[in-house]
């Protein structure tokens, strides 16, 4: 019997006695999209429920085929996400991709899935296609998010019996603003209007600190401050958090996070394994497609059963001669992946280094996100915490969507008679902002872990003899080099009045508000003078777009020598 398709009317359509009713009608879903899989829930008026699909599936595959031209999703799909892969039809892993330039290594890394990644390594938007009719079609991260976000909107719009239009969406920490920009231009073309991106261990604190409130609320106590460390960790990312909680209060004391995942584990695998893997992804025709999707069936198969045993077979003919049989040992596949349980066990002592809390501070361990089951990720976050056993409270695969769903019941303004919803996340920035200075030096003027909403301003002033104008360049991330970080955007600041070097002073101040959108002020004083030479000038960032390949020698370029593309800091008294 074929499936059920989706159909749903829109405003214009729903009239009368055929509008669909609800006693939450503008009340916020909570999404998590995973690299892998991804989850729907919502606030039913006592609790989150989480949604299932067709198949009676609350996690599905975060996936979307290409066939005969008509796209379809994880959501809905009839055929296995394995037979998909053998096909070159399936693309997947955009979560991994979005907002990355071509020159990017976590782009360059992906060329050994079973679909086309070109990248001409210019700093422009990679080349992506699936495979249709021995054809290759072209997409982008975006299309394929909203082609899954409209199968995810329509299966709750069916099931809720109302229109979907506001979302609380998870997101991993090291996202730059521009892949912010990305995933919300992805919700728009689905019909979607995003409420809060929410960092995932943010989201996962929310739910913590809902539990903990419920935990006082039926013991009749008060309660005192809890700390907490949540380790997040799925297939493309991972990220740490330490948050401390009390009476419904979520206050995010630190974030870090990084792109690390269980794709790298896979694909160091899949390397160990085939040495001659590289070979294989230089061609592209439907033989090593094939060979790379039986390849990664085979591997991902292995990694699973390694959970619970100390060794597993794997056989599987790749085809062209390639042949499998071996056994791969836990104690193997372990030493393949130290390096990335090195960068997992560098994130926590970062994180809690930056909380300025000590182990015996910590209260709870939560271990969420898919790679959590991985023997060796227990034990070494346990053993960093000091804990023999995590927090057990909650669902490590649910955990991220049910506090997106609380996000989205909370900034829906919906509350309930018990006081379940009484509840408020103190979020912090997870990267540093600043600008490009000194030379190509990153000078950070909002600091990683600052308590949104934030407002800081710092002094700097010109680097030439009678300097009219200048170049902000504005970053985000931690490196000290501006080319180890994200550029957001550059305008000019002009008008300057003609005056020795180091004599004016620019000022330049970040604002982030309680919705997380960054404006950036910027204003020209002069010695002996209170008021400012021309009113700020105001600029809300980013204002980069997909050529986000852009960098200081490539502004350098565009605007010449005399500009400067750094200013001074202001020696203060």
């Amino acid at each position: 019997m074929a499936e059920q398709a989706y159909t749903v009317a829109s405003d214009s359509e729903t009239t009368g006695e055929d509008k669909p009713t609800s006693a939450y009608p503008e009340l916020a879903i909570g999404i998590d999209i995973g690299t892998s899989q991804c989850s729907i829930a919502f606030w039913n008026g006592s609790e989150v429920q989480l949604l299932k699909n067709s198949r009676n599936q609350k996690m599905m595959r975060s996936y979307v085929t290409f066939k005969d031209e008509i796209p379809s999703g994880g959501v809905s799909g009839h055929l296995s996400h394995e037979d998909e892969m053998l096909s070159g039809s399936a693309v997947f892993n955009m979560k991994r991709l979005i907002g990355r330039a071509d020159t990017d290594p976590v782009v360059h890394s992906s060329k050994t899935l079973p679909f086309l990644v070109q990248t001409l390594n210019i700093g422009v938007r990679p080349f992506i296609a699936a495979l249709v009719n021995n054809v290759w079609r072209s997409t982008t991260p975006e299309e394929v998010l909203a082609v899954f976000l409209v199968e995810l909107r329509t299966m709750a719009e069916l099931q809720l019996k109302r229109v979907v239009r506001n979302v609380v969406l998870t997101i991993p920490v090291s996202f730059s603003r521009f892949q912010l920009t990305r995933i919300e231009r992805a919700c728009a073309m689905a019909g979607l209007h995003v409420l809060r991106l929410m960092p995932e261990p943010t989201s996962v604190a929310l739910l913590y600190a809902q539990q903990q409130q419920q935990l006082i609320h039926d013991n009749m106590g008060s309660g005192s401050e809890k700390l907490a460390l949540i380790f997040n960790m799925g297939a493309g990312y991972c990220d740490v958090c330490v948050t401390a909680t009390a009476g419904g209060v979520s206050q995010i004391k630190a974030l870090s996070g990084t792109v690390v995942g269980g794709e790298d584990i896979l694909q160091n695998v899949m390397r160990h394994l085939l040495p001659s893997l590289d070979n294989l992804i230089s061609s592209h025709g439907l033989s090593e497609i094939k060979s790379m999707a039986l390849l990664r069936i085979a591997t991902q198969d292995a990694i699973h059963k390694l959970s619970s045993q100390d060794g597993v077979g794997v056989e599987v003919d790749l085809k062209n001669a390639l042949k499998i049989n071996r056994v791969l040992t836990r104690a193997e596949f372990e030493e393949i992946n130290r390096e990335v349980f090195g960068k997992c066990e560098n994130l926590v002592r970062q994180c809690m280094n930056d909380a300025k809390v000590h182990v015996g501070d910590i209260s709870d361990v939560i271990l969420v996100g898919g790679c959590s089951y991985i023997p060796k990720i227990r034990s070494l976050v346990l053993g960093l915490c000091n804990k023999e056993e995590p927090y057990i409270g909650m669902n490590p695969l649910e955990a991220a969507v049910c506090g997106a769903a609380l996000e989205g019941a909370v900034a829906s303004g919906v509350s309930d008679s018990a006081g379940t919803l009484d509840l408020l996340t103190i979020q912090a920035t997870p990267l540093s902002l600043g600008v490009c200075a000194d030379g190509n030096e990153f000078v950070p003027i909002i600091h990683r872990n600052t308590t949104v909403p934030a407002r800081k301003e710092l002094i700097f002033t010109t680097a030439h003899e009678n300097q009219t104008e200048t170049l902000i360049a504005v970053y985000e991330g931690e490196g000290s080099r501006v080319e180890e970080n994200h550029l957001l955007g550059y305008f000019k600041l002009i008008g300057i009045p003609p005056a020795p070097k180091g004599s004016p002073e620019i000022s330049i101040c970040m604002d982030i508000d309680a919705s997380n959108v960054l404006r950036v002020f910027a204003g020209i004083l002069m010695p002996g003078v209170r008021q400012p030479v021309h009113p700020y000038l105001e600029v809300k960032m980013p204002t980069v777009d997909d050529g986000h390949g852009w960098c200081a020698e490539a502004l350098m370029k565009m605007y010449g020598s005399t500009l400067e593309l750094h200013t001074t800091r202001k020696k203060m008294p």
